[in-house]
């Protein structure tokens, strides 16, 4: 680009053909590493690939031409009703709840300077699918009211969390203990409703504790969408306090860090964007707390990467939905059953390695 020079680092002379820092005339830096940069677009592409495969994939099967030209206006009108109006919602929602869980859960393990410090192991998770299901059993609510009683219950979990683990602050372990106890509450809290329930409100409760994109549409993709819109910016606007954060509470405030409004902003976001998605798709487990490890061992960062933690999560669970209805046959599996058996295998081995470094 005209008017602008690469910096390099002269102790790494293997990395010269990507710039480390761009400088204009006008004397703005910008900061790029460039294998983040590379794998966010990788990833990205993986989303889009899966998307598109998603978008393709069901009882009128299409190829990824047919997808892609639908999309530009060129189906036919029945292809634009299946695209349009049947499947392209369902992608929608599957990469926004992923980037939003994602998101949540690079978060929420900065904040805890804890791997384990995901939203399905500290009780938003069950904090959500409480709410939802106390407007299903206790009040017959809609789709709206099922929503709202989520992002409620959700909100209150957080908070709870919040007041019990602070003490001079919130740290780590204590922080991810009360969140390992609150979900065990909640868990209960659900079995609860779930024994007081009709025989229908029971199973409809059921089937949306799973964790699924079957039959979303444009009643679920809005809000999510508006939640996102508002909730990433805000999150990524405090990446490099967050980055501070992980160096511990004493360093962030030597380096000018609002320690404390910090941790509560992001945290507040992080529990909304969980919220939202688990309004819009059930409670899927696992992608928070997977996702924003993939992309920091990918990335080879320091920092919490939370653009390719939510693209990781986005990638993650569009290709986990399109595995769930391409991998077992006509009985389609819900994507919160999948992603909860590779999450399970994958947090075991999370604990083996905790354990084997000395942290557990």
């Amino acid at each position: 680009m005209t008017g602008t020079r690469a910096v390099t680092s002269p102790r790494s002379p293997h990395v010269s053909r990507f710039p480390r820092a761009l400088r204009t005339r006008g004397g703005l830096s910008l900061r790029v590493d460039a294998r983040a940069a590379l794998v966010v677009l990788v990833l990205l592409a993986v989303a889009l690939a899966a998307s598109v495969a998603l978008v393709g994939t069901g009882d009128y099967p299409m190829s990824a031409a047919d997808v892609l030209r639908t999309l530009t206006g060129g189906g036919t009108p029945a292809e634009e009703f299946i695209v349009r109006d049947l499947r392209l919602p369902r992608v929608l929602v599957g990469l926004l709840a992923g980037a939003a869980l994602a998101l949540a859960g690079a978060v929420f393990q900065t904040v805890s300077r804890n791997p384990l410090g995901s939203p399905d192991v500290i009780g938003l998770g069950q904090g959500s699918a409480a709410g939802a299901l106390t407007v299903i059993v206790l009040f017959q609510g809609g789709t709206t009211a099922v929503a709202a009683g989520s992002v409620a219950g959700g909100l209150a979990s957080g908070a709870a969390i919040y007041a019990l683990a602070w003490k001079k602050g919130v740290h780590g372990y204590r922080f991810v203990l009360v969140g390992i106890a609150m979900a065990a509450v909640l868990t209960a809290v659900v079995g609860y409703l779930l024994t007081k329930a009709s025989l229908t409100d029971a199973t409809r409760s059921t089937a949306w504790m799973v964790g699924s994109l079957n039959g979303r549409d444009w009643d679920q993709v809005w809000p999510l969408l508006a939640a996102c819109a508002v909730l990433v910016p805000l999150v990524l606007g405090h990446g490099r306090a967050l980055r501070m954060l992980e160096m511990g509470d004493d360093a962030a405030h030597a380096l000018g860090v609002p320690v404390e409004r910090t941790r509560l902003v992001t945290m507040a976001a992080a529990v909304l964007l969980t919220s939202a998605a688990t309004a819009a798709a059930g409670p899927i487990a696992f992608v928070a707390l997977a996702a924003p490890q993939l992309a920091r061992r990918l990335t080879r960062g320091s920092g919490p990467g939370l653009t390719a933690a939510a693209c990781a999560g986005a990638a993650l669970l569009v290709t986990a939905d399109w595995a769930a209805q391409r991998l077992f046959g006509p009985d389609h599996l819900p994507v919160g059953a999948l992603t909860g058996m590779l999450g399970g295998c994958y947090l075991l081995w999370l604990l083996f390695t905790e354990r084997r470094a000395g942290r557990m």
